[in-house]
């Protein structure tokens, strides 16, 4: 009986090697997991790598430039087939790219990019998402009014182009002034300190907020909120996570741009696996932003 077993099993492997090959294995890093934008790209990372039979490894560079670089070589190391990238930061991230690339190992950058171009990229143009949010608060300010903006980290690939998709509507609305912007690192506590430092010091002037994410928006939110203010104020921000489509549908937020972190995730992973395969792949997917208000929510809420 053993013996037949034995057989059975042996069989088995070799019915599973002729099958097809061995089981693809993609290193990822990830900016920061405690970001709900981030995690909903993570988790569409997971859903396509079971669909696909590919083995994750994921890394959490807790907004650490120096960590991703070092979870890269990690990577290499472990000579995996492919290695998604989420940059932490345009410039400190890219030796990460090179260290891929001078070992042979085809790297994917997934939402932001860095000052080396990776074997491709899926995510989608920031200063897009700029000029639309900064383009609804100066059609609801009928382009006359002072504007904050909250800054993502310094440095990355979403903070430099959100910043400049903004300025360029700054610029063709003359009457918009451009009170006050300062980093708020994507963070909800952190924006909503900033929002009530802003309170303190500019007070009524300030007649809308862009915030460059939703987190971002939602702690200018709070602070505007417990101020008694937020009547007063427009609020826009970037992502269209859950916490903010909620916000808008109860008449909180005025708007947010919907950035398809299913998409990215879904896409980087599909993409390596090409690369991997020697299959053709697009070096460049864009997903479209697009503005979400009340208007058009419903088809945003899942």
């Amino acid at each position: 009986m053993k013996r037949i077993i034995a057989l059975v099993f042996v069989l088995a492997l070799c019915g599973c090697e002729q099958s097809g090959e061995k089981r693809i294995t993609i290193g990822v890093t990830l900016l920061n997991l405690s970001n709900e934008f981030i995690v909903m790209i993570h988790q569409a990372m997971e859903a396509k790598a079971k669909e696909l039979g590919v083995k994750l490894i994921i890394n959490d560079a807790q907004r650490s430039a120096e960590r991703q670089v070092q979870q890269v070589e990690s990577f290499i190391a472990q000579r995996v087939d492919a290695i998604i990238l989420n940059p932490c930061e345009v410039e400190a991230s890219a030796p990460a790219v090179d260290k891929a690339l001078a070992a042979g190992i085809p790297i994917v950058n997934v939402n932001s990019e860095t000052r080396t171009a990776p074997t491709a990229f899926v995510g989608s143009r920031d200063e897009e998402s700029g000029r639309i949010a900064m383009d609804y608060l100066a059609k609801r300010l009928n382009s006359q009014g002072n504007v904050v903006m909250m800054h993502g980290f310094m440095g990355q690939a979403a903070q430099i182009k959100r910043d400049q998709g903004a300025r360029e509507i700054l610029a063709k609305n003359p009457g918009l002034k451009l009170l006050a912007d300062q980093t708020g690192e994507w963070d909800r506590a952190k924006a909503m300190s900033l929002m009530e430092n802003w309170i303190q010091s500019l007070g009524p002037k300030i007649k809308a907020v862009f915030a460059q994410n939703d987190e971002m928006a939602m702690g200018a939110l709070l602070a505007l909120e417990q101020a008694k203010m937020k009547d007063k104020v427009i609020v826009a921000g970037v992502d269209a996570i859950a916490d903010a489509l909620q916000a808008v549908k109860a008449g909180r937020l005025d708007a947010t741009v919907f950035q398809d972190a299913r998409g990215q995730g879904s896409g980087a992973v599909d993409v390596a696996v090409k690369i991997v395969k020697k299959q053709p792949y697009e070096k460049q997917v864009f997903i479209p932003f697009q503005l979400v208000t009340k208007e058009n929510l419903g088809q945003y809420l899942k």
